[in-house]
């Protein structure tokens, strides 16, 4: 039985998906983590759109020390790196690099990608911030599981539209 791995293409895209895994990891990990700058962007990004729709919907709301958005009578919500999103964006990311398709589309697909996870992620935060007035164990609750489930099957929804619509296209 002679079969070569790299010509499998099941094989071939989940080695690409754990080469460009390896690569974010030193990439994130070893550099942009440490500095902070491109996590603290996106959190600042999420509280600032969070703020204002909650404002929009006429809660009163506070960002007190770096990293906390709450609706005034609640302990509020602190954002921590595993919550911004960034490793989403990777993840989404990765697997749409790795599958076929023209550059020029991936990267259109990529950047609406990205900022539809964003916005949903601000979402979130809103929902988590309303919860919050009502229950904290609701908001720990939603935070642990609803949003976790949520955002991951929104990402694989977009990355089962990119292989099903948009791939082929190139």
């Amino acid at each position: 039985m002679n079969f070569s791995l790299s010509k499998n293409p099941v094989v071939f895209f989940l080695l690409k998906v754990l080469a460009l895994y390896f690569i974010w990891y030193c990439v994130y990990d070893l550099w942009l983590h440490p500095q902070e700058t491109m996590d603290l962007f996106v959190i600042d990004n999420t509280i600032a759109f969070s703020k204002w729709i909650l404002e929009s919907l006429g809660y009163t709301v506070f960002t007190g020390a770096e990293r906390v958005i709450g609706v005034d009578g609640t302990g509020g919500l602190w954002i921590g790196d595993n919550c911004n999103g960034v490793a989403l964006f990777a993840l989404f990311s990765g697997f749409v690099i790795a599958y076929k398709g023209k550059v020029k589309y991936k990267l259109i697909y990529l950047i609406v990608g990205v900022l539809s996870i964003q916005l949903l992620n601000v979402f979130r935060v809103v929902a988590l911030g309303i919860l919050d007035t009502h229950s904290r164990a609701w908001t720990e609750f939603n935070h642990t599981y609803t949003f976790t489930i949520v955002i991951y099957a929104y990402i694989f929804m977009l990355w089962m539209i990119w292989v099903n619509r948009f791939s082929e296209k190139t």
